[in-house]
């Protein structure tokens, strides 16, 4: 597995079905899921400079947090194993460390390192304190916030703007997304990209404050418009609706989703299709954002 060299550009696959034909829009999917076998989606893009950045400086380590079922936790084990870094995951609670999952358990197998904590102890993650206590506690390593969200990851996710308008040889009029931590749809938006984010979380409103802190210090930034009514629950939470959809989706249009993020965000841009929130003639491109290996069917 060769991480610096994935397939790109990755696909622009157009989609046909009645209500686009009805709406009088053009749909296309961003294939990020076959950007990597193993690497995929946003996790390729968010990782690409960090790592980058990682060897430039001599690191050997690299540290960064996640769930139990966490897709960035996977890409970072596979990717860092693969670049010559030992990697260390610290996993959101403790129960786990009894109770593996297909994904620590691949990361096991990467020679990750985990670290089980707390969910109150996670909270803290992104707090400077607590950082400079766990970098220093552990001979500091490279750090990489969860979901890969930082200026780096922004700056890898931001190429796909232009790849996908060069693709079609002109700027889509919007790009659709799931949104975890808000890093993907922040990366878009700094490259002047106008973001439909369709939250994978129950009272996710947070996510727009998130989102814009993330643009300080973008000279250019696109408009976002956050929808947090799709999330089936909240975070890899799913019913009969949302599984039927995906297997209705997989049928159409011979694209497997997952129910955590990307099946989330197609079903909310169906909906506000049907809805009328588009003009006649807009352009949308929607990104799968991999995660196939998070697939609990």
């Amino acid at each position: 597995m060769d991480f610096l060299h994935p397939s790109l550009p990755t696909p622009l696959q157009k989609l046909s079905d009645p209500i686009f034909e009805k709406a009088q829009v053009s749909v296309y999917v961003k294939r990020e899921d076959l950007i990597h076998p193993v690497v995929s989606g946003n996790k390729w893009r968010k990782l690409k400079y960090n790592l980058l950045e990682a060897k430039a400086t001599e690191q050997k380590a690299i540290l960064t947090f996640g769930g139990a079922y966490s897709n960035h936790l996977y890409a970072t084990a596979a990717a860092g194993n693969a670049m010559g870094f030992e990697t260390i995951g610290v996993v959101r609670g403790v129960e786990f460390a009894e109770n593996d999952t297909p994904t620590l358990r691949f990361c096991r197998e990467q020679n990750m390192k985990l670290q089980f904590v707390s969910r109150e102890e996670y909270k803290h993650r992104n707090s400077l304190s607590y950082l400079n206590k766990l970098v220093q506690k552990l001979e500091h390593p490279f750090l990489i916030p969860e979901g890969g969200t930082s200026e780096l990851g922004l700056k890898g996710v931001a190429e796909m703007v232009t790849e996908a308008g060069e693709q079609l040889e002109s700027p889509p009029d919007f790009f659709a997304v799931a949104a975890g931590t808000g890093g993907t749809a922040a990366g878009l938006l700094s490259a002047g990209a106008n973001v439909l984010a369709f939250s994978a979380l129950k009272g996710g409103e947070f996510l727009e404050t998130d989102i814009q802190d993330l643009l300080i210090h973008s000279e250019q930034k696109g408009n976002l418009k956050l929808f947090t009514e799709y999330h089936f629950g909240g975070y890899a939470k799913w019913n009969t609706e949302l599984t039927d959809f995906m297997d209705s989706f997989k049928d159409r249009f011979d694209i497997q989703l997952e129910q955590v993020y990307t099946a989330k965000m197609f079903y909310g841009l169906f909906d506000q299709i049907e809805k009328g929130y588009f003009e006649a003639g807009s352009t949308i491109v929607a990104v799968h954002t991999g995660g196939l290996q998070g697939l609990l069917k």
